[in-house]
This record gives structure tokens, C-alpha cells and sequence, in this order.
């Protein structure tokens, strides 16, 4: 008579697959709620550099990149099929982004090392309690 199998073919591994996936996902969610994500973006602050000779360059802004933009958008209004017109509205909008997302600082807030160290065990031993239960035996 064939017997039920659980997660990876063992029988009674479905429980440790839960318990570890449970365990896994307060981990990631404990840790990922202490992290502070931060931003020094501002439409006046520059977001790249171009070199020019020997100098640091010239720094272009955020509000710079405003420009670009909206000379391309007036263009796709003036002919929707005008490839330049798409090219440089897309290019500002991603180079935007791009700076957006390059001037964000990430960290992590102080806590106690009790607190990281409960984090850490239900992470990693969710993830081993999770792998445990897919290996075939």
C-alpha cells in the first residue's frame, strides 16, 4: 500500500516544510522592517558628473535632466513617430530614475544584539529547516 509522501519525497516533511518557510519569512520580514532606507535627492543636486579636461567636471542635475525631458515630450506632442522624440524623453526619464535609485542610502536601524541574533536564527534556520524538507531521502 503506497504511503503519502510529503515535501521532497519524505514521508512527514511537509511539517518541517511549513514550520521552515514560516520561520524563513518572520526572519525576512523582521529584518527587511529594520532597515531605513534614506535619500539626498533634490532636483539641485547632481546626480552625474561629465568630465571636461582636468577638472571634477560639470555636475548635471536632477533638474537638468528636467530639460531633456521636456523637449522630448514637446516633440512626441509634435509627432508621435519621432523616434528622437522618444529616445531623449526616455533617456531623461531613465537617467532620472537611475540617479533617484544611485542616491538612496540604506542601513540598518540599532538594535539590540538579542534582537539580531532572534532575526538571524529564524532566518538561517527557517531557510536549513526549508532545504531540510526538500532533499529527497
Amino acid at each position: 500500500m503506497p504511503y503519502s509522501r510529503g515535501a521532497g519525497g519524505t514521508p512527514g516533511g511537509t511539517p518541517i516544510f511549513v514550520l521552515g518557510l514560516i520561520m524563513a519569512c518572520a526572519g525576512g520580514y523582521l529584518l527587511l522592517d529594520n532597515i531605513v532606507v534614506s535619500h539626498g535627492f533634490s532636483l539641485g543636486y547632481a546626480l552625474f558628473r561629465v568630465p571636461l579636461g582636468g577638472g571634477s567636471g560639470i555636475g548635471i542635475t536632477g533638474g537638468g535632466l528636467l530639460i531633456p525631458f521636456m523637449f522630448g515630450v514637446g516633440w512626441i506632442f509634435y509627432n508621435a513617430k519621432s523616434v528622437w522624440g522618444w529616445i531623449l524623453a526616455a533617456g531623461a526619464l531613465c537617467a532620472i530614475v537611475f540617479g533617484v535609485l544611485m542616491s538612496l542610502s540604506i542601513s540598518i536601524r540599532t538594535m539590540s544584539l538579542l534582537d539580531l541574533l532572534i532575526i538571524l536564527v529564524l532566518l538561517v534556520g527557517g531557510l536549513g529547516l526549508f532545504a531540510r524538507s526538500l532533499r529527497g531521502g
